[in-house]
């Protein structure tokens, strides 16, 4: 199969990812870590919780990776969200994308990660030091 696609509420491990999606066939690999930063619109951030419409976001994320792998000439995506809390520094994403060619890669990875941003059903809870807000977790 060349779509990997998971939810988790541990660690996202970078390297098992990138080792997931490398070929011999594939010159280009690109990767988005999203990780958790300090600051939000001048607020300093504790921490961020990620909650998840499980079923319904694995849906989408398969969408994402099929339509992917219509519109580039890839061969394998690799798609992790993690749930639960995060401290400053973890990831709760990683795209990873491997083509023949580095433009197709880098074209992939951008488009998967902006159409997550838009259609998956994922929130977050940004945790400050005076409060907290949910808030999608892709706006």
């Amino acid at each position: 199969m060349n779509i990997d696609i998971k939810i988790l509420d541990m660690p996202l491990n970078i390297q098992s990812c990138i080792d997931w999606v490398m070929s011999p066939e594939c010159g280009g690999i690109d990767v988005f870590i999203g990780t958790v930063r300090n600051a939000t619109k001048g607020k300093k951030v504790v921490q961020l919780e990620f909650e998840a419409y499980e079923s319904m976001a694995v849906n989408e994320m398969k969408k994402i990776a099929e339509d992917v792998l219509l519109k580039w000439p890839v061969q394998k995506i690799l798609i992790h969200h993690r749930t639960g809390l995060l401290n400053i520094g973890e990831v709760p994403v990683i795209i990873a994308v491997a083509a023949a060619h580095r433009a197709a890669a880098f074209e992939a990875c951008r488009y998967a990660i902006d159409t997550l941003k838009q259609s998956v059903p994922i929130w977050k809870k940004e945790v400050f030091q005076d409060g907290e807000v949910w808030v999608a977790a892709h706006p």
